[in-house]
């Protein structure tokens, strides 16, 4: 291991970050995604700097391979916008830029400032960007080109350790957003983590802060889970930790109520079906609503168990059991046609 140092106003050096070398961290460039090396490549030529972050460093150092490759550098979203004419900038408050390649979208983030201006963009350096982050395991840069690891924060030792720290302050990480106490859960199952004692106190102090989360971010959180390959085990975290109340409180009513406990064993089940189907041949969201509502559908509610399931009705109590759950109509129409064509064989094997 390296070390990156920098220079105190008396002049003298100042540990900035610890640099891991390819033998100590291991990740192979073959397995970044290749539009992504062309993207950091283009910036680089281009005098910026570039690196791929967060979830997918997180994953690469887990041995893991990953579902999305972010990019973070120094090049503002309009300088980036003129360098590939295959994408286009979003966002309001924090401007980001998407660069598409075919059906896949890679997005590519401006180093932010650590000042806040209102809805005012205010970009950085990588040493403020670095404390923008959540937790540490999910702080680190890495530079193919040089195939580095860049870690601020501890983040690489955080993983090895198998624990998660928060990079942002306990009092305000939660209370900024509230969203990243389901991320924490979600983290620490898929990298077989633990909360530290201080960062689980003060998630459950804080799970009430849920109760005003938008219902578009909370469907967005809930379907990055359902479509994880890791449904069952985090969903049932969240049940622990007295969170999946807000994402899915008619779910975990039933969950947690006795006279449920069939349905608490039905569900899991049918999420471990999902996490599999999802690791073989993956899953659209009309599937994973499918198999989040069908033993309600089938089990709980009188439409299931009618000869003929009539299909207005059951779509309104399908989308009233999901709430706050916001998804398309589309995907739960979807989800219920295939629970209709598959009712007899799911009341026989369970399967969709």
């Amino acid at each position: 291991m390296r070390v990156r140092y920098t220079t105190s106003e008396k002049g003298k050096p100042v540990k900035q970050a610890e640099i891991y070398t390819p033998e100590e961290h291991g990740i192979k460039n073959q397995d970044v995604d290749p539009d992504a090396l062309k993207i950091i490549r283009r910036l680089r030529n281009s005098g910026h700097s570039a690196y791929v972050v967060g979830g997918a460093v997180r994953d690469l150092a887990l041995g893991k391979k990953p579902k999305d490759f972010d990019i973070a550098t120094d090049a503002s979203p309009a300088r980036i916008r003129r360098l590939f004419r295959n994408s286009r900038i979003i966002g309001k408050r924090f401007r980001l830029v998407h660069i598409f390649f075919r059906e896949k979208i890679l997005e590519v983030s401006t180093f932010r400032s650590e000042e806040s201006e209102g809805f005012k963009n205010v970009y950085g350096a990588i040493e403020e960007d670095v404390r923008r982050r959540d937790f540490t395991l999910n702080a680190l840069y890495y530079s193919p080109e040089d195939r580095v690891i860049l870690d601020y924060v501890g983040g690489f030792k955080d993983i090895q350790a198998r624990r998660i720290k928060p990079v942002i302050p306990l009092e305000r990480i939660f209370s900024e957003d509230p969203v990243r106490m389901i991320r924490a859960i979600k983290y620490s199952v898929t990298s077989g983590s633990r909360l530290t004692g201080p960062l689980k106190r003060q998630l459950k102090k804080s799970t009430s802060l849920l109760a005003d989360c938008p219902p578009s971010r909370m469907t967005e959180e809930a379907f990055k889970i359902l479509l994880s390959g890791y449904a069952a085990p985090i969903m049932e975290e969240l049940s622990d930790h007295a969170l999946l109340r807000y994402i899915l409180p008619a779910v975990d009513f039933m969950v947690g109520d006795k006279a449920f406990a069939f349905y608490r064993k039905d569900l899991f089940e049918s999420l471990e079906r999902l996490d599999a189907e999802v690791s073989t041949d993956g899953v659209d969201r009309a599937r994973a609503i499918a198999h989040l509502c069908a033993d309600f559908l089938f089990s709980i509610s009188d439409l299931g168990k009618q000869q003929r399931i009539p299909f207005k009705e059951a779509f309104s109590e399908m989308k009233q059991f999901i709430r706050p759950l916001a998804p398309a109509n589309k995907d739960v129409e979807k989800a219920l046609v295939l629970l209709i064509r598959k009712k007899k064989s799911y009341r026989k094997t369970g399967r969709l």
